[in-house]
């Protein structure tokens, strides 16, 4: 039952992304040039997906299970720090420079656009250097 809800989960997410523009970078990039031709039709996207989130969040925080019977998970850490931001910075330059953040390359990509393509593979490669590194850190740390 999980990977089913899972599967319409990601279809009503890529089908939302396909039909706000979300998926498309030349959308994006203009939402995100304030300093040319700014185009707001992003924003009223973000507000109705951030309000329903929030009205999720607070459904949820007032539930010990999921409706599936699976334990809430909440992140374990609530501070700020360095790599946070630092993470953060990257992913906003990311977003900034491709007109992609990761859902909507994926539903790009699946769309046949050719710049996604090459977002994906940087993003792949981005995790898979990542993984490397922690795993390096992890060996230093028990030796």
């Amino acid at each position: 039952m999980g990977a089913i809800t899972a599967w319409v989960a990601g279809l009503v997410f890529g089908l939302g992304l396909m039909v706000s523009g979300m998926a498309n970078p030349a959308k994006v990039l203009g939402f995100l040039d304030l300093a040319g031709v700014w185009d707001p039709s992003l924003a009223f996207v973000m507000v109705g997906a951030i309000s329903l989130a929030a009205l999720g969040f607070l459904i949820a925080r007032r539930r010990a299970r999921s409706w599936f019977g699976l334990p809430m998970q909440w992140p374990s850490s609530t501070s700020i720090t360095w790599r946070l931001i630092l993470g953060s910075a990257a992913f906003g330059i990311g977003w900034g420079l491709a007109g992609f953040c990761p859902g909507p390359a994926l539903v790009a990509l699946g769309a046949g656009y050719p710049k996604a393509a090459g977002f994906v593979l940087a993003m792949l490669a981005g995790m898979m250097v990542f993984e490397l590194i922690e795993q390096a850190k992890s060996r230093v740390a028990r030796a």
